[in-house]
C-alpha cells in the first residue's frame, strides 16, 4: 500500500461548489469568485472534478473565469457544504492498482450535518468521475485535512483530531496506528500534541498547522507575538517539530509561516486564518492570502520551501468566513500513471 505525498504528480483536483444551502446561505455568491479563481488555476496544472448542486450554473461560472473547459468535468451532486478535503476519498496505490478510500465523514465529530457530504464520493463514482478506480467504503471516520504524508511512509497528524473520541470511540493510539498502516501503508506516525487556530471547527487539522514540502522539509504555522492567543500553543508545536527526525535520523528543515493579522467574522469572533493551508498542484503552489502585511512574508517563505514551484496567491478572505481556507475546499487525486 502506498499513499503519495501532495508534492508528487497530480492528475486532478476536486471542488464541491457552494450553493444556497451551504453555510454561506443566500450569500454563497460572495465566495464563488474564490472558487472561480481556484478552478482556473487548477486547470492550468491538472484536470478538475466538480461536485455541483447546479451544474449549469457552475459551467457558466467556469466559462466566465476563462478556464479551459476541456479539462473540467461537472457532476450533479447534492451537498451539505464545500469542504472536499474532508468528504472526498483518499487515493492510494494497492499492489499497483489505484484505489480510492472513502472514509466516513461525520461533520467533524457530529458538529454539523454531513449526511449528503458523506455520500458524495459514491455519487461521483456512480457517475463515472473516477474512471476505473475502485472505491472502498470504510466505516471509520477520517478526514483528509487531518493527515499529512511525506510520501515515504511517514504520517504527520495531531492528537486532538485523530484521537477525538467523538469521531471514533474506543480507538486508542496504538490501534489507530495499526489501522493507518493497514489502510495507507504508513510505517510511522508523528503526533503533534500542540497547536490550534482560534475558530477552527476541525479540532486542529494538520493542514492548518504543519505541511510537508519535501520528505526533509516541513512548513509550519508560527506566531511571534507573545500577546497573541496562539503564541504559546504554536511555540510548543514548533519545539515538538524540532524534536522530530526523518527516517534517516536527521532533524527536519523547518520553514515558519507568519500568522496573518486577525481575521474577524461579522459576529466578532476570530477566524482560523493561516498560511499552512496551501495546495500543491504539480508545478504550482496555491497560497491563501488575506490582504495583510504578513502575506508577502508568507509568499517569500513558501517560495523558499518550494524553489521549483510557482507560488500563486489566492485571496481567501471570503472563504475563511466559514472557518476554512484553500486546502480545505480541494482534494487532489495523484497521477499513478498507466496501469502496469
Amino acid at each position: 500500500m502506498y499513499w503519495p505525498a501532495e508534492f508528487s504528480p497530480q492528475s486532478s483536483v476536486q471542488l464541491t461548489w457552494p450553493h444556497a444551502r451551504t453555510d454561506w446561505g443566500d450569500r454563497y455568491f460572495d465566495v464563488e469568485p474564490v472558487f472561480r479563481t481556484l478552478a482556473r488555476l487548477i486547470i492550468q496544472q491538472a484536470d478538475l472534478i466538480v461536485a455541483a448542486s447546479d451544474p449549469e450554473r457552475v459551467e457558466s461560472q467556469l466559462e466566465a473565469s476563462g478556464a479551459d473547459m476541456n479539462r473540467a468535468r461537472i457532476f450533479e451532486c447534492p451537498s451539505d457544504d464545500v469542504w472536499a478535503r474532508d468528504h472526498a476519498p483518499i487515493s492510494v496505490l494497492d499492489q499497483d492498482r489505484p484505489v480510492l478510500l472513502d472514509f466516513r465523514f461525520d461533520g467533524w465529530g457530529g458538529k454539523f450535518d454531513a449526511s449528503l457530504d458523506n455520500v458524495i464520493s459514491r455519487r461521483l463514482r456512480d457517475a463515472g468521475a473516477f474512471g476505473d478506480r475502485d472505491l472502498h467504503c470504510i466505516d471509520w471516520t477520517l478526514e483528509g485535512g487531518g493527515i499529512e504524508t511525506d510520501g515515504a511512509g511517514t504520517l504527520l497528524t495531531t492528537t486532538a483530531c485523530l484521537l477525538d473520541t467523538r469521531r471514533n470511540p474506543r480507538v486508542d493510539r496504538r490501534a489507530l496506528e495499526g489501522l493507518l498502516h493497514e489502510w495507507l501503508g504508513v510505517t510511522r506516525v508523528l503526533w503533534l500534541d500542540h497547536g490550534h487556530l482560534d475558530g477552527d471547527d476541525t479540532d486542529s487539522h494538520i493542514d492548518t498547522l504543519a505541511r510537508f514540502a519535501s520528505p526533509e522539509l516541513i512548513t509550519y504555522q508560527a506566531c511571534d507575538d507573545p500577546l497573541d492567543s496562539h503564541h504559546d500553543a504554536l511555540r510548543a508545536m514548533r519545539k515538538q517539530l524540532e524534536q522530530f527526525r526523518t527516517p534517516g535520523g536527521h532533524a527536519y528543515e523547518l520553514v515558519p509561516l507568519p500568522l496573518p493579522a486577525p481575521q474577524v467574522g461579522d459576529d466578532g469572533r476570530r477566524l482560523p486564518a493561516g498560511y499552512a493551508n496551501f495546495l500543491i498542484v504539480n508545478d504550482l503552489v496555491l497560497a491563501p492570502v488575506y490582504q495583510t502585511r504578513a502575506d508577502d512574508i508568507a509568499l517569500r517563505r513558501l517560495d523558499d520551501a518550494f524553489p521549483r514551484h510557482r507560488i500563486e496567491p489566492v485571496d481567501c478572505r471570503a472563504l475563511i468566513t466559514q472557518n476554512g481556507s484553500l486546502h480545505c475546499v480541494t482534494m487532489n487525486y495523484p497521477d499513478f500513471g498507466a496501469p502496469t
